[in-house]
């Protein structure tokens, strides 16, 4: 089936653009239509951003309603927890164990959860949850940078999206810049292999 409603949330600066660009791109590449849509927090490194991905034949709506994510890539958990009405018991919620404190718990409007309890919550409403800690992979590629990119590789290995682990290397080597190659390669391995090994 070459559909497929993607959720990616984080906050600013965590690069959450730039994967939705290799997604997209790579769909396109492929010939299919792609909807994206961005929301942006307060500020643009720390404020939440979501943004929205959809992947079809033909996509007729941009909007995603209640229950209607096949997947929830979460760069910060407590951002996977935000977004948990978009998810399903089938939706894929694959989050990053490695938090990064949101702009609103910065300035004390928020207090930030406990991470057992969080993810606790999390498996109640989906069996498809994913966790690894993206920022361990990233500097293991060579790069804490690289996050985001490992969090790619890891939708990639759930296989909910239309396109290949290689379809989506190959976008990755068309849409970072040349010298940064073989790091944000070895990032997506390392990131696909993390949730291969959780799924078998």
């Amino acid at each position: 089936m070459n559909s497929v409603n993607l959720e990616i949330v984080g906050v600013g600066g965590q690069g959450i653009l730039t994967s939705s660009q290799v997604l997209g791109k790579a769909a396109l590449k492929k010939g299919l239509d792609v909807f994206m849509s961005e929301v942006h927090g307060m500020a643009q490194r720390g404020g939440v951003v979501v943004t929205t991905v959809k992947i079809a034949d033909k996509v007729y709506s941009p909007l995603l309603g209640e229950g209607e994510a096949d997947v929830i890539l979460s760069f910060e958990p407590i951002e996977a927890y935000r977004a948990i009405d978009k998810a399903s018991k089938d939706t894929w919620i694959v989050t990053n164990t490695s938090s990064q404190v949101p702009f609103t718990v910065s300035v004390g409007k928020e207090e930030y959860p406990d991470l057992d309890e969080l993810f606790g919550s999390l498996e109640k409403e989906t069996d498809r949850l994913i966790k690894i800690d993206a920022e361990k992979l990233a500097k293991e590629a060579g790069a804490a940078i690289t996050q985001n990119i490992v969090m790619v590789g890891a939708l990639t290995a759930t296989g909910a999206l239309p396109l290949s682990k290689e379809e989506m290397l190959q976008s990755i080597r068309d849409n970072v810049p040349k010298k940064f190659v073989e790091i944000n390669e070895k990032a997506f391995e390392l990131g696909y292999e993390a949730v291969k090994e959780q799924i078998e």
